[in-house]
């Protein structure tokens, strides 16, 4: 399984970015897909996750800003960042975990910062 995201840059506060993250070595279609987060000095948080059926979740931090979704034809999973913060400031990662072995995946990460 590979992972790799993209679109991570720098943006003002209030403006908008959108990751994405192509996976290989898979059948995507059956996995659950997230983004997590982490921030210097803090642990990685889980911000969102999306089900192979579609459902997703969110971090309260980020619900009503932030947006998971997939296409399954593509193999690739996007979170598309609305009104971002300072406190979004973060690498993030893209993650997944093999349905029955219950081994975990990793992207290198893409660094977002919002800052003025």
């Amino acid at each position: 399984v590979q992972l790799v995201e993209s679109g991570g840059g720098w943006v003002q506060p209030g403006g908008s970015l959108k990751l994405s993250c192509a996976a290989s070595g898979m059948i995507f279609s059956i996995y659950t897909m997230a983004w997590y987060r982490q921030a210097p000095g803090k642990q990685r948080e889980l911000v969102a996750s999306i089900r192979s059926g579609g459902t997703t979740n969110y971090a309260d931090s980020v619900k009503g800003r932030f947006t998971i979704s997939r296409d399954n034809a593509k193999n690739t999973v996007s979170l598309q960042m609305n009104s971002l913060k300072p406190e979004d400031t973060a690498v993030y990662y893209c993650n997944t975990v093999h349905p029955a072995n219950y081994n975990n995946y990793w992207g290198q990460g893409t660094q977002v910062t919002v800052s003025s």
